[in-house]
């Protein structure tokens, strides 16, 4: 039997949570026997961070009436025997609903008055105040009061026409778009902008996140949803009838909002709902396949992708069998396949991300470690060497040596100085990068693309302001890498320099690449494009919509900016982190040898005892080298047996 897709959730979970105490041991460890500088701790810490918080978003996207709550209800709440999410036939999702699990806030809903569209801020910015929201405790282990809270997604609000034209859901120049007028010459909205729950069910302690959304094209659809939330999903699951296939507005809402990502198709998955519509008693069952089969080719066809990533379900059928524990309605409804192409593709392209992310972090670790071990091990040497060629000596020549050893290390000490020096410049050329990378900077641009979109009438050369501004985006990241690569070479001389006159092992890694995150810039620019298009010129004409969006599109850009900085960052900080430990070693080796030198002259026959005792540490470090290795071996490959937790 399939695994489900909360079972292969749960696994998942375990398996991040073990990861996590892993990297988190490890960290311990290596802290104990000083075996870790700021850059590993930095990024030891990032990947244990990552690890225990990682999300996985599956957003919910359709038209009104395809049953998008009614399947989130069949997938993940099916245990609370009834439903959850609001289901019934109609409108029922009348703003985005997000479902997660976050320790710091209490078990709540929280409503976001629709109100606030007549203020500039973005749905980012409102989510850092909280007192503007409206909130509702939560109380998971009653069903009833879950669903009856849920319910509030569900809530409209008649306003006057111009509140109407405020708020977005009124167009003269599209009438035929316009919801109705009540007899008293009023317009009914949403009353809430965006939602957010927050409750310790087991697949959002996971970190499941669940995206439910109204309609796409829907009049007065926020453009953050499409430009931010929707386009970070993990998966995305379309939502098409059965009965009706593809229509053109179901057309329209996949080719202007769910392109396919660059990863391809897998991301992707096509439901065509409510199957038991063409369940047909006058049909035999291999008939009622046959015409489910079609409209599946069809569907594929139509939307471009794969047959295979079109599935038929019936949401309703499927959650009615978890609740009475019909296995052979469940098998009928099509839900377990759904959850296995979830599970299988969502959950295992996640995994495979997050372990390559830690395979890269413990093989650089593994790298600075062997480096830093390397350093030790030579530093013994040296002084082993040192001690031995003493042997016999008279005290003359032992203080001679301690004179030496002063010199070297006074001599070691002036060049400090210059180290000083570069780690300024270097700081600075971060701050370039900051400068480049930054929000005021990234303001600026949008502040541009702003002015084009807000001016009156026909958005004549818009597209060129549009591409104008992704083209000086993309030029800033590509200047920020340059400063990056100017780093890199003044550190390569320094490391080399250091190399050579000390011997040191300094070792300094490529320059980050700015590649992934141009390309990343070059999708955001594709997948938006359409807003510019004739289909939205009545939408653009409105200020308020243009003022959204830029703003939607700025916070989209802010962190793809910050990540190219953090990794920038980052990668300096392990070069200076590796420079200073290499320092410190140094120091500490002038240390040992001053104080090897005074014992041999206070303690007679001290100096077979100290050569004992530098072999002893020889061999500690060997031991080290080789824990380090089977502790690490884990995060490298899933074969084999696992090293012990302790």
């Amino acid at each position: 039997m399939a695994t489900s897709f909360n079972e292969q959730l749960g696994q998942h979970g375990a398996w991040r949570r073990e990861l996590a105490l892993r990297l988190k041991l490890l960290s311990a460890w290596m802290k104990e026997h000083a075996l870790m500088d700021a850059g590993v701790e930095a990024r030891l810490r990032r990947l244990e961070d990552q690890m225990r918080s990682d999300k996985v978003m599956v957003a919910f996207v359709a038209e009104f009436s395809r049953g998008k709550s009614e399947l989130i209800n069949a997938v993940f709440f099916a245990g609370y025997g009834r439903r959850i999410m609001p289901a019934s036939a109609g409108r029922t999702t009348m703003c985005p609903t997000e479902l997660g699990y976050d320790a710091e806030v209490p078990p709540s809903l929280r409503l976001l008055p629709i109100e606030s569209r007549m203020h500039p801020q973005s749905l980012a910015e409102w989510r850092q105040a909280p007192g503007q929201w409206t909130h509702i405790d939560l109380d998971v282990n009653d069903a009833a009061q879950l669903a009856k809270t849920m319910e509030k997604v569900t809530e409209v609000r008649r306003v006057s026409l111009d509140e109407a034209r405020a708020l977005g859901f009124w167009h003269d120049q599209s009438p035929d778009d316009n919801p109705p007028l009540d007899t008293e010459g009023r317009v009914e909205v949403p009353r809430w902008r965006h939602a957010l729950v927050n409750m310790a069910h087991p697949l959002l302690l996971q970190g499941l996140v669940i995206l439910d959304t109204p309609g796409l094209n829907a009049i007065g659809a926020e453009p953050e949803l499409t430009v931010n939330l929707i386009p970070q999903a993990h998966a995305v699951v379309f939502i098409l009838g059965a009965d009706t296939g593809v229509t053109k507005s179901d057309l329209s809402v996949w080719r202007e909002h769910l392109r396919p990502a660059a990863d391809g198709m897998e991301t992707r998955v096509v439901v065509l709902n409510k199957v038991d519509t063409l369940w047909d008693v006058l049909s035999t069952p291999a008939q009622v396949q046959v015409q489910v089969d079609r409209q599946r080719a069809a569907s594929a066809a139509l939307l471009g992708v794969p047959a295979q990533r079109v599935l038929a379900v019936s949401a309703q059928k499927g959650l009615v069998a978890k609740i009475t524990g019909d296995a052979p309605l469940l098998q009928a409804s099509g839900l377990p396949d759904l959850e296995v192409v979830l599970g299988q593709g969502i959950l295992g392209q996640r995994q495979d991300i997050l372990r390559s992310a830690v395979a890269r972090g413990i093989t650089d670790l593994r790298t600075e470690t062997s480096r830093v071990l390397h350093v030790r091990r030579r530093d013994l040497a040296e002084q082993k060497m040192e001690l031995q060629g003493l042997g016999g000596k008279n005290l003359t020549v032992v203080k001679n040596m301690r004179q030496r050893i002063e010199q070297e290390k006074h001599e070691f000490d002036m060049g400090n100085a210059k180290i000083h020096a570069v780690r300024a410049i270097q700081l600075r050329l971060l701050g370039e990068v900051y400068t480049l990378l930054g929000s005021r900077t990234l303001k600026a641009e949008m502040a541009v693309l702003a002015e084009a979109l807000q001016k009156p009438g026909w958005k004549r050369g818009v597209k060129g302001v549009y591409a104008a501004t992704f083209a000086r985006l993309r030029d800033n990241l590509a200047k920020s890498y340059a400063v990056g690569q100017e780093i890199h070479s003044m550190l390569a001389a320094t490391f080399g320099q250091l190399n050579t006159e000390f011997g040191f092992s300094l070792l300094l890694a490529d320059a980050p690449d700015a590649q992934r995150f141009q390309a990343e810039l070059s999708e955001i620019e594709a997948s938006h494009v359409q807003y510019l298009s004739l289909r939205n010129v009545l939408k653009l004409a409105q200020p308020e919509f243009a003022e959204r969006l830029v703003r939607a599109l700025r916070s989209r850009l802010r962190g793809v900016n910050q990540s190219a900085f953090d990794e920038v960052e980052l990668w300096s900080k392990s070069a200076a982190a590796q420079l200073e430990d290499q320092l410190k070693e140094r120091r500490k080796s002038f240390t040992r040898r001053l104080e090897g030198i005074d014992r041999m002259q206070t303690a007679a026959g001290g100096l077979d005892a100290q050569v004992a005792e530098i072999e002893g540490q020889e061999a500690v470090l060997g031991q080290f080298e080789s824990r380090l290795q089977l502790l690490t071996s884990y995060f490298l490959t899933t074969a084999g047996p696992r090293p012990p937790l302790e």
